[in-house]
């Protein structure tokens, strides 16, 4: 029994060791790895976490000259009470949410139907330029393409409203009307990003075994039926990811782009919480409240992005952590 149990003490002694060596190899092995985080762990932590400490301004009369942890005037909940009732807060809220909301729902539909149909381009060549082309805008800056747009749609002289006038239609102003003004900051987003998530999407469907398709010709089925029944369910956790990673954007609707496109007659309908921001706080100096609605939407991004990482872990068993 005492012979038994010192074998089995040995055995496990000898197992304890055999896991120490594979751990530690493990570690030599991804240490280069680690080490190549490393720089983007420093830059998160110096400029995300660290920046966080300012939070208490929302809570505070905050007056520079005195520092941030200096002697300031406590307020508590009262930079949040007078934001609600401040003329402007709740239609900018309004406007985040609706060009937002429209933004998330089109950047996933959009390329997954320009995926889907550049997938069934025989020419490999039309598709690579076709790629290329949407894919270009991706990495222009709003400063570019703001001027670009101003130029564009312009009522006088920009080719839109040209061409609209061949056709018998009065010129319109689409970035000076209320009415027009969230249509082309919707659009023209779109028309920007699109590009990425159909990159995203194509090489998705790459992935797909091809054998899939041949087993659904075999048995009859058409193009749409194979898209339904193959190419969707072959990108779905894609579709998970890119729309759980959305969904912390619900109150980001484009602060550069809106900031380069919009004007004061249109701040009814294009004034958004980033925007608001930028202007109570770094032009009218009332940093507390704008610290105030900063935290809001930091604090409602987060609880969207919970909820969805639990939707996509509880209904379709996608865990991307």
């Amino acid at each position: 029994m005492d012979h038994s149990r010192a074998a089995g003490e040995v055995g496990g002694k000898r197992l304890r060791k055999e896991r120490t060596a594979k751990k530690k190899n493990v570690f030599k092995r991804e240490l280069p790895l680690h080490l190549m985080l490393l720089p983007g762990v420093i830059f998160t932590f110096i400029f995300c976490y660290i920046p966080m400490a300012g939070m208490i301004i929302a809570f505070q009369k905050f007056i520079p000259a005195k520092g941030m942890f200096g002697d300031q005037e406590w307020v508590g909940l009262d930079n949040f009470t007078y934001l609600i009732n401040m003329p402007g807060a709740m239609s900018a809220l309004r406007n985040t949410v609706v060009i937002a909301f429209f933004n998330i729902i089109l950047v996933l539909i959009v390329p997954i139907t320009v995926a889907i149909m550049l997938n069934e381009v025989r020419s490999n060549k039309f598709r690579r330029t076709v790629q290329t082309a949407i894919y270009l805008p991706y990495f222009l800056s709003w400063v570019v393409l703001g001027g670009v747009m101003i130029d564009i749609l312009s009522p006088s002289s920009g080719i839109v409203n040209d061409l609209l006038k061949l056709i018998g239609i009065e010129p319109v102003f689409f970035l000076g009307s209320n009415k027009w003004f969230q249509p082309t900051i919707i659009v023209t987003d779109i028309w920007k990003g699109f590009g990425f998530g159909t990159v995203v999407y194509l090489a998705a469907i790459t992935g797909i075994d091809p054998s899939l398709y041949e087993a659904a010709t075999m048995d009859g089925a058409n193009r749409f039926q194979k898209m339904w029944h193959v190419t969707l369910p072959g990108i779905r956790m894609i579709v998970v990811l890119m729309c759980v990673l959305s969904l912390g954007n619900v109150l980001n609707a484009g602060f550069d782009q809106i900031l380069n496109l919009y004007s004061p007659q249109v701040y009814e309908t294009g004034d958004i919480i980033d925007t608001f921001i930028y202007r109570i706080g770094l032009i009218d100096a009332q940093f507390g409240p704008a610290t105030a609605m900063g935290l809001f939407k930091s604090a409602v991004s987060c609880l969207f992005i919970s909820v969805s990482y639990y939707i996509a872990y509880k209904f379709f068993d996608y865990r991307i952590f």
